[in-house]
Protein backbone atom coordinates (compact mmCIF):
# COMPACT_ATOMS: atom_id res chain seq x y z
CA UNK A 1 0.00 0.00 0.00
CA UNK A 2 1.43 3.37 -0.95
CA UNK A 3 2.14 5.99 1.69
CA UNK A 4 -0.09 8.51 -0.03
CA UNK A 5 -3.08 6.11 -0.23
CA UNK A 6 -6.54 7.64 0.06
CA UNK A 7 -7.48 7.19 3.70
CA UNK A 8 -11.16 7.75 2.92
CA UNK A 9 -11.36 4.40 1.09
CA UNK A 10 -9.45 2.38 3.66
CA UNK A 11 -11.12 0.23 6.27
CA UNK A 12 -11.16 1.40 9.86
CA UNK A 13 -8.74 -1.38 10.78
CA UNK A 14 -5.59 0.55 9.87
CA UNK A 15 -3.22 0.11 12.78
CA UNK A 16 -2.03 3.10 14.79
CA UNK A 17 1.56 2.11 14.07
CA UNK A 18 0.93 2.27 10.32
CA UNK A 19 -0.60 5.74 10.67
CA UNK A 20 2.37 6.84 12.78
CA UNK A 21 4.80 5.71 10.10
CA UNK A 22 2.80 7.61 7.48
CA UNK A 23 2.79 10.73 9.63
CA UNK A 24 6.56 10.50 10.06
CA UNK A 25 6.80 10.25 6.28
CA UNK A 26 4.86 13.52 5.97
CA UNK A 27 1.35 12.20 5.25
CA UNK A 28 -1.05 14.86 6.54
CA UNK A 29 -4.12 12.67 5.94
CA UNK A 30 -2.71 10.04 8.29
CA UNK A 31 -2.52 12.59 11.09
CA UNK A 32 -6.10 13.66 10.37
CA UNK A 33 -7.14 10.01 10.66
CA UNK A 34 -5.29 9.59 13.94
CA UNK A 35 -6.83 12.84 15.21
CA UNK A 36 -10.34 11.65 14.34
CA UNK A 37 -9.66 8.30 15.98
CA UNK A 38 -8.50 9.75 19.32
CA UNK A 39 -10.38 13.05 19.48
CA UNK A 40 -13.47 11.69 21.29
CA UNK A 41 -11.39 9.95 23.97
CA UNK A 42 -9.04 12.87 24.53
CA UNK A 43 -11.86 15.40 24.55
CA UNK A 44 -13.78 13.31 27.12
CA UNK A 45 -10.66 12.91 29.26
CA UNK A 46 -9.90 16.65 29.20
CA UNK A 47 -13.53 17.63 29.80
CA UNK A 48 -13.64 15.44 32.96
CA UNK A 49 -10.51 17.03 34.36
CA UNK A 50 -10.89 20.70 33.51
CA UNK A 51 -13.71 22.53 35.19
CA UNK A 52 -13.83 25.43 32.73
CA UNK A 53 -15.52 24.42 29.45
CA UNK A 54 -13.89 27.36 27.66
CA UNK A 55 -10.47 25.79 28.26
CA UNK A 56 -11.39 22.31 26.99
CA UNK A 57 -11.02 23.00 23.24
CA UNK A 58 -7.74 24.82 23.71
CA UNK A 59 -6.36 22.03 25.90
CA UNK A 60 -7.44 19.30 23.47
CA UNK A 61 -5.67 21.13 20.64
CA UNK A 62 -2.59 21.48 22.84
CA UNK A 63 -2.67 17.72 23.49
CA UNK A 64 -2.69 16.97 19.76
CA UNK A 65 0.10 19.45 19.09
CA UNK A 66 2.10 17.67 21.81
CA UNK A 67 1.25 14.26 20.29
CA UNK A 68 2.39 15.42 16.84
CA UNK A 69 5.62 17.01 18.06
CA UNK A 70 6.54 14.02 20.25
CA UNK A 71 5.66 11.16 17.91
CA UNK A 72 9.37 10.38 17.55
CA UNK A 73 9.47 9.52 21.27
CA UNK A 74 6.79 6.81 20.91
CA UNK A 75 8.59 3.47 21.18
CA UNK A 76 5.63 1.04 20.82
CA UNK A 77 6.46 -0.56 24.18
CA UNK A 78 2.86 0.08 25.25
CA UNK A 79 -0.31 0.57 23.22
CA UNK A 80 -0.43 3.88 21.39
CA UNK A 81 -3.72 4.75 23.14
CA UNK A 82 -1.95 4.58 26.51
CA UNK A 83 0.86 6.78 25.20
CA UNK A 84 -1.63 9.37 23.89
CA UNK A 85 -3.42 9.34 27.24
CA UNK A 86 -0.08 9.95 28.97
CA UNK A 87 0.52 12.96 26.72
CA UNK A 88 -2.97 14.22 27.58
CA UNK A 89 -2.36 13.70 31.30
CA UNK A 90 0.92 15.62 31.19
CA UNK A 91 -0.64 18.40 29.12
CA UNK A 92 -3.54 18.85 31.55
CA UNK A 93 -1.19 18.77 34.54
CA UNK A 94 1.05 21.34 32.84
CA UNK A 95 -1.90 23.70 32.38
CA UNK A 96 -2.61 23.51 36.11
CA UNK A 97 1.01 24.25 36.94
CA UNK A 98 1.15 27.43 34.89
CA UNK A 99 1.43 30.33 37.26
CA UNK A 100 -1.46 32.66 37.57
CA UNK A 101 -0.76 36.37 37.62
CA UNK A 102 -1.25 37.86 41.07
CA UNK A 103 -4.07 40.38 41.13
CA UNK A 104 -5.33 42.88 43.66
CA UNK A 105 -9.07 43.55 43.88
CA UNK A 106 -9.98 47.10 42.86
CA UNK A 107 -12.07 47.65 45.99
CA UNK A 108 -8.85 47.56 48.06
CA UNK A 109 -7.96 51.00 46.68
CA UNK A 110 -9.58 54.19 47.88
CA UNK A 111 -10.44 56.90 45.32
CA UNK A 112 -7.28 59.07 45.61
CA UNK A 113 -4.94 56.61 47.23
CA UNK A 114 -1.74 56.39 45.21
CA UNK A 115 0.32 55.09 48.12
CA UNK A 116 1.78 51.63 48.29
CA UNK A 117 -0.43 48.89 46.89
CA UNK A 118 -2.02 46.64 49.45
CA UNK A 119 -0.61 43.17 49.91
CA UNK A 120 -2.00 40.50 47.65
CA UNK A 121 -4.44 38.31 49.53
CA UNK A 122 -3.33 34.71 49.73
CA UNK A 123 -5.77 32.07 48.57
CA UNK A 124 -5.88 29.37 51.22
CA UNK A 125 -7.95 26.77 49.34
CA UNK A 126 -6.68 24.01 47.08
CA UNK A 127 -5.20 24.96 43.74
CA UNK A 128 -6.56 23.48 40.50
CA UNK A 129 -3.48 21.26 40.41
CA UNK A 130 -4.26 20.01 43.93
CA UNK A 131 -7.83 19.25 42.88
CA UNK A 132 -6.68 17.48 39.72
CA UNK A 133 -4.14 15.35 41.59
CA UNK A 134 -6.74 14.50 44.23
CA UNK A 135 -9.21 13.34 41.57
CA UNK A 136 -6.49 11.22 39.97
CA UNK A 137 -5.62 9.56 43.31
CA UNK A 138 -9.29 8.90 44.07
CA UNK A 139 -9.81 7.35 40.62
CA UNK A 140 -6.80 5.04 41.10
CA UNK A 141 -7.97 4.05 44.59
CA UNK A 142 -11.51 3.32 43.35
CA UNK A 143 -10.06 1.16 40.57
CA UNK A 144 -7.91 -0.70 43.09
CA UNK A 145 -10.90 -1.21 45.39
CA UNK A 146 -12.95 -2.65 42.50
CA UNK A 147 -10.27 -4.96 41.15
CA UNK A 148 -7.90 -5.88 43.98
CA UNK A 149 -9.79 -5.74 47.29
CA UNK A 150 -11.97 -8.59 48.43
CA UNK A 151 -15.61 -7.82 49.28
CA UNK A 152 -14.72 -8.24 52.96
CA UNK A 153 -11.84 -5.74 52.68
CA UNK A 154 -14.16 -3.25 50.97
CA UNK A 155 -16.66 -3.65 53.80
CA UNK A 156 -13.97 -3.18 56.46
CA UNK A 157 -12.61 -0.04 54.78
CA UNK A 158 -16.11 1.38 54.51
CA UNK A 159 -16.99 0.61 58.13
CA UNK A 160 -13.74 1.96 59.56
CA UNK A 161 -12.77 4.86 57.30
CA UNK A 162 -16.10 6.05 55.95
CA UNK A 163 -18.49 5.23 58.79
CA UNK A 164 -15.99 5.76 61.64
CA UNK A 165 -16.66 2.48 63.44
CA UNK A 166 -14.01 1.34 65.91
CA UNK A 167 -12.12 -1.91 65.41
CA UNK A 168 -14.10 -3.47 68.27
CA UNK A 169 -17.43 -2.45 66.68
CA UNK A 170 -16.34 -3.80 63.29
CA UNK A 171 -15.24 -7.10 64.85
CA UNK A 172 -18.74 -7.51 66.31
CA UNK A 173 -20.44 -6.57 63.02
CA UNK A 174 -18.42 -8.99 60.85
CA UNK A 175 -18.06 -11.71 63.55
CA UNK A 176 -14.24 -11.72 63.40
CA UNK A 177 -11.57 -11.17 66.01
CA UNK A 178 -10.17 -7.66 66.42
CA UNK A 179 -6.76 -8.92 65.29
CA UNK A 180 -8.28 -10.37 62.09
CA UNK A 181 -10.02 -7.05 61.39
CA UNK A 182 -6.81 -5.09 61.99
CA UNK A 183 -4.79 -7.44 59.77
CA UNK A 184 -7.30 -7.36 56.93
CA UNK A 185 -7.64 -3.56 57.15
CA UNK A 186 -3.84 -3.25 57.07
CA UNK A 187 -3.63 -5.34 53.87
CA UNK A 188 -6.46 -3.33 52.28
CA UNK A 189 -4.78 -0.01 53.12
CA UNK A 190 -1.47 -1.24 51.68
CA UNK A 191 -3.17 -2.12 48.40
CA UNK A 192 -4.96 1.25 48.29
CA UNK A 193 -1.78 3.19 49.10
CA UNK A 194 0.12 1.38 46.35
CA UNK A 195 -2.41 2.51 43.75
Amino acid sequence: MAVAADLGTESSTVLDEELIERIKAGDRDAFDRLYERYFPRICGYVRRRIGNPADVDETVQEVFVNVFTSLDSYRAEAPFAAWVLGVARRTVAGRFKKRRIATVPLDDFSGDDFGPAPAVKQFSGPTPLDEYECREVIARMEDTARHKLTPEQCELVELHHLKDHSIREIALIVARSEDAVKSNLYRARKLLQAS
